[in-house]
């Protein structure tokens, strides 16, 4: 069966995205419209559905990568901060942003807190999976040299 692994990640985390806009429990927060990622960033993103993508993206790091927790995911979504003459810095991304993802994934029982952090869960692997399966015929099309059959 095809997996996470098997397919682009920005197919993934698009089709992935849109099924999770189906599931109630994962719904963006009031201040979602307002908010920025991050320090390093000027503006909040222009993307209206940017909840649901960044929460797609999550959960695929959280499979790849997992355990994970708030730290580490922050320092992946972070960026350089622009300081004028000065040279940039790196600054981590948005914490309250990722720990409200965790929170309604765990709620939805794709994702479970553990010891090392937050790992998915069985429903959350079949979920993503399936995703994966769906766009089998989709990433060949793509790239047919990455296509595992």
């Amino acid at each position: 069966m095809t997996t996470v692994y098997d397919i682009p990640a920005d197919m993934l985390i698009r089709q992935v995205a849109e099924e999770l806009k189906k599931n109630s429990q994962i719904q963006p927060p009031d201040w979602a419209a307002f908010a920025k990622t991050g320090v390093h960033k000027e503006m909040p993103p222009e993307n209206d559905d940017w909840w649901y993508v960044r929460t797609a993206a999550v959960f695929r790091r959280i499979y790849t990568d997992g355990p994970v927790g708030i730290q580490r995911m922050r320092s992946a979504y972070g960026g350089s901060l622009n300081r004028g003459s000065a040279p940039n810095r790196f600054k981590r991304g948005g914490g309250s942003i990722i720990r409200k993802i965790f929170q309604q994934l765990e709620a939805a029982g794709y994702v479970a807190h553990g010891v090392g952090g937050r790992t998915v869960t069985p429903a959350g692997r079949s979920f993503l999976d399936n995703v994966a399966n769906g766009l089998k015929s989709e990433a060949a099309k793509a790239a047919p040299g990455l296509a595992k059959y």
